[in-house]
């Protein structure tokens, strides 16, 4: 498929599968996948991006596909050595994924960019396509809880995602800009459309929408916006926002998910055994269609990728809402 360009916006496990079927389809100059970077976080004084580091793994062919996270053929040298001198263990660090995140702190300590750090190792992975982080500027996603606020990572790794949600803040968002890289893709004159893929909406996808001026831009470009659902029959197909859904009141479907990015989105794309609720999803004014989004091999990620492709292509501009978008810097 041809003509034009095309911004995947992408979390970690779920989004890094269609960004690769994306990949399979559209040439490096028709496709930017822009990474949410509010996951990033510094332990052990290196700087981690989970998302970047999920998408760079999958599109080099090197993620470790049985967890979804990580790198294959890992060793954990490293890990066993911490725990017997009693290291922070919680977060775990492979040996090769080590010298990403070493090589990383160093370049960003010398003053270099995530954009720049991103770019170089994407090349070094053989990675044509452009994966880019949403902003060069730290954005901390925060997860506020009965007991306090969490950062993400201790929320969602070292705790296992088991205390409740009340809501989430985007610590630093206010003075972040969008990444020099994602602002081009933004003002390409042949941009045809956005793809927000199966990510969490709240902590994957909500910090990239919170950037400032983010709004305007996407009203300027008025191309149409189109989401993957994360939620199948009810649940996540992976990570917690099922369960965030419910903490925060939401029913867990797909119809909430729509509700959700009502005023962002043009389209959203539901799995099959969703499609029940197609004439709900109509009377909020959004138009909607259903696909296998379950993706378990990479011809799966390419079917589900063509047909979002098809079904944005048809799409009228752009309903984005600045009013919308700026409710979603501090609240679910």
């Amino acid at each position: 498929m041809t003509g034009g360009h095309y911004i995947a916006l992408s979390g970690g496990v779920g989004g890094a599968k269609l960004a690769l079927g994306l990949t399979k389809i559209l040439s490096p100059d028709a496709l930017t996948i822009v990474a949410n970077t509010g996951d990033d976080f510094v332990h052990m004084g290196l700087h981690i991006s989970p998302d970047l580091d999920t998408l760079l793994y999958n599109l080099a062919g090197l993620a470790n596909r049985s967890v979804g996270w990580g790198r294959e053929d890992e060793s954990w040298n490293f890990m066993a050595v911490l725990r017997q001198i009693s290291g922070e263990c919680w977060f775990q660090l492979g040996d090769k994924d080590l010298a990403l995140h070493v090589e990383r702190t160093q370049r960003l300590t010398n003053g270099e960019t995530l954009s720049a750090v991103t770019a170089d190792v994407a090349g070094s992975f053989g990675i044509e396509h452009k994966i880019i982080p949403m902003s060069d500027d730290p954005v901390r996603t925060m997860v506020e809880t009965p007991d306090g606020e969490l950062s993400f990572q201790h929320y969602f790794v070292r705790d296992k995602c088991q205390p409740a949600v009340t809501g989430f803040r985007f610590d630093g968002i206010d003075q972040a800009s969008p990444s020099p890289g994602f602002l081009a893709a933004l003002k390409r004159p042949d941009l045809k459309g956005i793809i927000i893929c199966p990510s969490n909406p709240f902590v994957s996808i909500d910090p990239i929408f919170a950037l400032p001026g983010l709004a305007g831009l996407l009203r300027e470009g008025l191309v149409p916006i189109v989401a993957v659902s994360p939620i199948v029959g009810g649940k996540a197909i992976k990570g917690p926002a099922a369960k965030m859904m419910a903490e925060l009141g939401m029913p867990p479907t797909a119809l909430a998910i729509a509700q959700h990015y009502q005023d962002v989105i043009d389209g959203l794309v539901i799995d099959h055994q969703d499609q029940r609720i197609i004439p709900d999803i109509k009377r909020i004014n959004m138009h909607v269609c259903s696909a296998q989004t379950v993706m378990k091999n990479d011809a799966d990620k390419q079917r589900l990728a063509g047909q979002v492709l098809n079904f944005i292509k048809d799409l009228p501009a752009s309903k984005i809402s600045a009013s919308k978008i700026s409710v979603r810097k501090g609240s679910a």
